[in-house]
């Protein structure tokens, strides 16, 4: 059986002393603590006390608390813990109440085959610390799931203020009264301002992504191919029948060499 360093700890509660003795002896040979309580009040002072377990087995005819009532208190409190009954009377309505009111796991009749019971048992252990399991393995996604949340957040927040503020440069951008065109490094033109359109409408066929050397004229793609060799250009030009006195510079963005160049009339 696979489990965590956690102690095994079994209760068992029954009025009859005779039947706790016969109950410790089928568990000496195993690894784990047998605890034994002789009323249902008890065994609800001996888990309060001594905290919770991993198997209680209690019988169901006992005075004052039957077993359906002590181990609906039990899950109650302690919904984790694994729950047996023990009886010595075929009842089937005993067994429904015990199985709807106090969850029982199993309902073993007496008397009962030690081995039988030990399997049991065993089973009982694997099926708890699988939901253990199960609990911590939810519990930790339920953390990743809560990080990924934040994240996504922080990211969506991130996303949302470069948005803004790329809407209120480009906004700026519209409005400036020069031109002002940006190439990236595979000749596309990725960023041109209104009076950047103005300007390149009659030489180029496309302007936002539209390629230099395809959609626009001879000495506007030579100027752009000056500003890449020079990195730095102040020069003065015809285009459209108009002066315009460009300043051209190459600048790194995303890791792309972009020309830029600023055109004002002359």
């Amino acid at each position: 059986m696979e489990r965590t360093n956690e102690p095994v700890r079994i209760l068992c509660v029954d009025d009859e002393r005779n039947v706790l003795r016969a109950l410790e002896r089928i568990f000496l040979d195993d690894d784990y603590e047998i605890v034994t309580a002789a009323s249902g009040q008890e065994g609800l002072d001996i888990l309060e006390e001594t905290g919770p377990f991993q198997v209680i087995i209690s019988d169901y005819r006992m005075p004052v608390m039957n077993g359906v009532e002590f181990l609906k208190a039990v899950y109650d409190r302690w919904p984790e813990t694994v729950r047996i009954v023990l009886s010595g009377y075929a009842d089937a309505g005993a067994i429904v109440a015990a199985i709807n009111e106090g969850h029982i796991y199993k309902f073993i009749p007496k008397p009962w085959n030690d081995e039988e019971l030990r399997v049991t048992i065993q089973n009982c252990l694997e099926r708890y610390f699988l939901l253990q399991r199960n609990r911590e393995l939810l519990s930790e996604l339920e953390t990743a799931n809560h990080a990924l949340e934040e994240k996504v957040l922080q990211r969506t927040e991130q996303l949302e203020l470069r948005n803004r503020v790329l809407e209120f440069s480009q906004g700026i951008l519209g409005t400036l009264p020069v031109g002002v065109v940006g190439i990236d490094d595979a000749g596309m033109i990725a960023l041109c301002n209104t009076k950047g359109m103005s300007i390149l409408g009659g030489i180029c066929k496309t302007i936002l992504g539209g390629d230099v050397k395809h959609n626009c004229s001879s000495e506007f793609s030579a100027l752009v191919s000056r500003i890449r060799e020079e990195k730095k250009l102040d020069t003065t030009i015809q285009l459209n029948d108009k002066s315009w006195r460009v300043m051209g510079s190459l600048v790194t963005i995303n890791d792309c060499e972009a020309a830029v160049a600023v055109f004002l009339e002359v």
